[in-house]
């Protein structure tokens, strides 16, 4: 130890105090940390505060830092640290030292020392002569909604800072028209809601009572034209809606039914040839509605309208389809079964193919990361394909995001079949659960409970997502 510096031998003491702390007590995240250092010297306010030095000089959000200097003093509830003008965690402070957390969004890096409560207008004790490299981080945060203690806080349109709800598990998607408003379907919830990012609300678009009477919707879907919205149905009845539509000229409030069949478990539009797809969940088909040679609104409606393409090899399980922006081809998720498959689309005859496994273990509810089949989902839920500035050039430049429900994570499908885990299952050292609710780094720390819809923003580069045991809306994006 004599052969180390003064400097050397407090980041010693540093990382023994860590270890003997371990991290323990409350961060933002519900992680306390702060400890007391009292066989310091305290702050002798006769006597300027120096920053002499701090490590590490680079890092992003929750980087644990220290900083070097004289008269800091001994009480960390006293000495307040701002990283780019923004306030840090103090953990300890002993006197030459202080133990800190690099906060969210610290950009400019100035660090920057106070004392006692910090008033506007205040000029800091003491200002590092160097600034802090900031990182910025891909991290996870809650758009709207909440769960109090009773988790009895029921379903309330309102603004992003008071809405409720969001408590069963749904498909998202955009308005091809607005991309201020991303609709929410739910499955066994009260209808379809709206986020307005304009205003900053959540609406009540329709009731699922007020869907034909049917409370299980799969998901909605738009002609190419953006006119109509159609919306699945999953009920277990030849005679009841199987897909309903409703009109852009009348707000999307009048539901007629388009199709009558049973176990639709989800609608899907061809972007190019304008095709409807929909599904049977009692013999796994999936099923076409030539839009083009039939009427959309009126006429004779019913099984007469629509054509079996094909089955996939489970039967009475649910099963969602995804088609890629260019229309070559489509992913079916199914959900019940763990598994993914693909059925390219025949342009010529206007029809998907006859689909393969791409991903998963039929029957197989597991977690793991890797290449095609070896690759474990449990209930994966619902997609959405993202372009990837990487793949330029490429014969496909998409990425294929999937919530992972009982896996509480969003896994990322490449073109080249590799299944990654993009999001979520982190905070190892909270405890060895895969679930919760924390923010932060999209993979160290955030956690999920259960996500099922998912919705991407090109513009922002930010995915929405919705996170059905938590009851909020979380969103994913870089700082």
């Amino acid at each position: 130890m004599r052969n180390l510096t003064i400097q050397a031998q407090r980041a010693v003491f540093w990382i023994a105090a860590m270890l003997v702390l371990g991290f323990s007590g409350c961060n933002e995240d519900g992680i306390s940390l702060s400890t007391d250092f009292s066989d310091a010297e305290p702050y002798d306010p006769s006597q300027p505060i120096e920053i002499t030095s701090f490590t590490p000089d680079s890092g992003g959000l929750g980087q644990r830092m220290v900083i070097y200097g004289e008269n800091f003093g001994n009480n960390p509830d006293s000495i307040q640290v701002y990283i780019g003008g923004k306030k840090a965690k103090v953990i300890g402070v002993q006197g030459e030292s202080i133990y800190c957390l690099v906060p969210r969004k610290a950009f400019s890096g100035t660090i920057e020392i106070f004392m006692g409560t910090r008033q506007e207008g205040d000029e800091p004790l003491a200002v590092a002569d160097e600034k802090f490299k900031y990182q910025r981080k891909t991290i996870v945060s809650t758009l709207t909604g909440y769960k109090n203690e009773r988790d009895d806080q029921g379903w309330n349109p309102g603004s992003f800072d008071e809405a409720s709800g969001f408590a069963e598990a749904c498909i998202m998607n955009y308005d091809p028209l607005n991309p201020d408003v991303l609709y929410i379907s739910y499955d066994h919830g009260p209808g379809i809601y709206t986020l307005d990012f304009k205003d900053s609300t959540v609406t009540k678009l329709i009731d699922g009572a007020a869907v034909n009477n049917q409370r299980r919707l799969r998901g909605v879907s738009f002609t190419n034209d953006g006119e109509y919205m159609m919306v699945g149905h999953s009920q277990g009845n030849n005679n009841n809606p199987a897909v309903s539509i409703m009109s852009r000229a009348n707000g999307f409030t009048d539901p007629q039914v388009l199709i009558r069949a049973r176990g639709n478990q989800g609608v899907a539009v061809h972007p190019v040839d304008g095709q409807l797809y929909f599904s049977e969940f009692q013999t796994g088909t999936l099923r076409r509605y030539d839009v083009e040679n039939s009427q959309l609104l009126g006429g004779t409606l019913g099984d007469k309208d629509y054509e079996d393409l094909f089955s996939i090899q489970d039967i009475n399980w649910e099963f969602y389809l995804v088609i890629h922006p260019s229309g070559d081809y489509a992913y079916i998720i199914v959900i019940n079964q763990h598994y993914i498959l693909r059925t390219d689309y025949d342009w010529e005859n206007k029809r998907f193919k006859t689909p393969f496994r791409v991903a998963g273990e039929p029957r197989v509810a597991a977690y793991a990361d890797g290449v095609g089949t070896s690759a474990r989902f449990s209930t994966p839920y619902s997609g959405v394909f993202v372009k990837n500035p990487d793949y330029a050039g490429n014969e496909d430049e998409y990425d294929f995001f999937i919530t992972d429900r009982n896996n509480h994570a969003i896994r990322v499908l490449k073109p080249d079949g590799r299944v990654d885990t993009y999001a979520g299952r982190g905070s190892s050292s909270l405890d060895s659960d895969p679930w919760g609710y924390v923010e932060g780094d999209v993979r160290l720390e955030a956690r999920f409970n259960q996500p099922t819809g998912i919705a991407y923003n090109e513009a922002e580069g930010a995915f929405y997502i919705a996170d059905k045991q938590n009851r909020c809306i979380r969103k994913i994006e870089a700082e």
